[in-house]
């Protein structure tokens, strides 16, 4: 008997352990992706907007994948929730992915939802009397450190003889440096989408953009927590199917898209007009992408960001197999 009653005590107590070891290690799976819903750190940029109209058309639920959307002001910051392991899924440009590779981070690159010509722009005010490269010099340029702005104002000064040390480079958030530009604490600021728009908006007839179309070429991506790669293949292959039936409904149903566009971000629709017609919504997996990343690694080796000696292999953070299932035409790269 006081065996009998020791054994039960034992496994009394251990039943007492179980709910919170159970909830521990339910906490531990959320938190890396791994619970039955996904998570996705979504930039609210109009690149993003695939994400928005598969969720407002109920794309999500039709292709029966459980997905939530959570807002991040841009790519960078996605990549960060992603990184804490706060979501399993993130909408980043190309300089995130660029610096996770050096930095041997766990991601996986899932797809390209869109691109954009001339998404970062270059603009002054009209009264610095900035009307060609040279004049830059010698002037304070704002820019978000870090991603694809940053990368543009480097190859902007390269391509045009201009050294980094003849100018001021200031650091700022995305919505510091509008008000920056327009209280007159810079000269001329570099700053991505809706950003380069609110700025040129504060302007107003001072309003000047120098024009960077021949280097100016963004990609809007999805990366993913490399642990997904395989155990969730079945669900990211119908996440992709439902971002597909979104970018197909961009693409033969504009005005509503557009509608969708502007009620998720709160947007005019002067703005959603200035960048229409320089987004292309498809889903892709090219191996252009990868030599622009190599491009933009050995930016960020110049520029101090990543270590020359240990260049990434961007092959190997490139997941072809979900998008091979559900749109073998898009995918290009070689591995």
């Amino acid at each position: 008997m006081h065996c009998r009653f020791k054994t039960f005590a034992r496994m009394r107590s251990t039943m007492r352990v179980l709910p919170t070891l159970t909830a521990i290690l339910l906490g531990i799976s959320a938190s890396h992706g791994f619970a039955n819903q996904l998570v996705a750190a979504v930039a609210r940029q109009p690149l993003s907007l695939p994400f928005y109209v598969a969720e407002a058309e109920g794309y999500f639920a039709a292709e029966g994948v459980q997905l939530r959307i959570e807002d991040c002001t841009f790519g960078r910051t996605c990549m960060e929730k992603l990184l804490s392991h706060q979501v399993s899924i993130a909408t980043v440009a190309d300089i995130p992915i660029v610096l996770s590779g050096f930095a041997g981070h766990a991601v996986s690159l899932l797809a390209t939802i869109s691109e954009a010509e001339s998404y970062s722009k270059l603009l002054m005010r009209k009264s610095t009397a900035i009307n060609a490269p040279r004049d830059l010099v010698g002037k304070r340029i704002g820019t978000v450190i870090g991603t694809g702005s940053q990368y543009l104002l480097d190859m902007y000064l390269i391509f045009n003889d201009i050294e980094r040390r003849d100018v001021t480079v200031v650091e700022f958030l995305p919505e510091a440096a509008v008000a920056a530009l327009a209280k007159s604490e810079i000269d001329a600021l570099v700053i991505f989408e809706p950003y380069a728009f609110m700025a040129f908006q504060k302007l107003g007839k001072d309003a000047k953009i120098l024009t960077t179309k021949r280097i100016s070429h963004t990609t809007f991506n999805v990366v993913i927590d490399r642990r997904l790669a395989g155990p969730r293949d079945i669900e990211l292959g119908k996440m992709l199917r439902a971002l597909n039936r979104a970018n197909r409904f961009i693409g033969d149903q504009p005005i509503k898209a557009q509608t969708i566009l502007r009620t998720r971000l709160q947007l005019d629709q002067d703005f959603v007009d200035w960048i229409w017609k320089d987004t292309e919504y498809r889903l892709s997996l090219e191996q252009s992408l990868i030599s622009s990343l190599e491009s933009q690694a050995r930016w960020a080796a110049r520029t101090g960001f990543g270590n020359a000696a240990v260049m990434p292999n961007y092959l190997n953070y490139v997941y072809t197999t979900p998008l091979a299932g559900v749109l073998p035409a898009a995918v290009s790269i070689v591995k």
